[in-house]
């Protein structure tokens, strides 16, 4: 089977997740191709950039392909020019409410409108979300097929062995509204503890200090499923989270790590100094939520699923 992977970059988030796929269908005896798209560096014109020119580039082909796959909604326009006997689009969280809490009212509404009809050029729609299956599903009546992407394990042969800071809490992710940080600075002085941010820096770095830490904090005011809470489970970091997207999906309250409700910094601080504090529950999340990630977030596990979905949509 010859398939088109189309992603605006092959690391971190659904990138990363796309790259690895390749990498085990490739061992699973499939032609898998990744499309680079240069992007102009034109600060919020990224994706439109890469748009344009990964359209450009895919009328220009002449490769014909089985499958063409796109992972997010700006890889949508070069798929739809791309010749091939199947089109999926992967979409890991909402694409008009992430652009509706990044960028304009203008903007916004551009992409509410256009989201319906772009989402239809696929013949099928793939997410690893419960919650955003439901939501398509309610706005547009679209079916979206739900397929979990692991992490890459084998990455963490490049994090070194840590010694373990008993207090220490960690964030990692973007510093921006949605992803909640102002929520965590607003009680930092309150914690039993030191916050690290891992903002601006490598995977490498941002993982070793994850590694090193006691709690990580997700305060995100909307998400689909975060890949650092998939990463807290396996490096067996216990997780306090908000109940937003799809993270109750994975963090179930009191078992996997902590739930806390959104927009709450009181109930975020003290679900955070409750792990520092309880050693017991600490040990208990921690061991629960990587029996949980063992049991549903390895490629063993997984890319037989994969696999199937493949086949069937091709027979189709």
């Amino acid at each position: 089977m010859k398939i088109l992977f189309i992603s605006p970059r092959y690391e971190g988030g659904i990138g990363g997740h796309a790259n690895l796929l390749a990498q085990k269908l490739r061992q699973h005896g499939y032609d898998v191709t990744l499309m680079h798209v240069p992007h102009i560096p034109i600060k919020n014109l990224k994706n439109p950039s890469y748009a344009v020119l990964g359209t450009i580039k895919a009328l220009l082909s002449k490769e014909k392909y089985d499958i063409v796959h796109a992972f997010n909604v700006p890889s949508a326009f070069v798929m739809k020019a791309v010749k091939a006997k199947k089109k999926i689009l992967s979409v890991h969280g909402v694409y008009a409410e992430q652009v509706e809490s990044l960028h304009s009212t203008r903007i916004s509404s551009i992409v509410t409108s256009a989201e319906p009809k772009v989402l239809k050029w696929a013949d099928k729609l793939t997410s690893d979300s419960a919650f955003v299956k439901k939501t398509y599903k309610e706005k547009f009546n679209l079916d979206v097929e739900l397929l979990p992407s692991p992490i890459d394990e084998t990455r963490f042969t490049e994090i070194p062995e840590v010694i373990k800071i008993e207090n220490q809490v960690v964030y990692v992710g973007r510093d921006s509204y949605e992803k909640g940080i102002d929520l965590l600075k607003s009680i930092e002085t309150k914690i039993n503890g030191k916050v690290v941010y891992c903002t601006n820096v490598s995977w490498k770095e941002a993982m070793t200090s994850l590694k090193a830490s006691a709690v990580l904090a997700v305060p995100s005011r909307m998400e689909s499923i975060p890949w650092t809470i998939k990463e807290a489970f396996y490096l067996r970091v216990p997780v306090v989270a908000t109940s937003v997207g799809g993270i109750p999906e994975i963090v179930e309250d009191k078992v996997t790590g902590i739930l806390v409700p959104p927009e709450d910094p009181s109930s975020l601080l003290s679900a955070i100094n409750l792990i520092l504090d309880d050693k017991q529950l600490s040990q208990k999340l921690i061991d629960n939520a990587y029996h949980y990630y063992v049991n549903n977030l390895t490629y063993d596990k997984v890319l037989p699923k994969y696999v199937q979905f493949y086949e069937n949509l091709i027979k189709n």
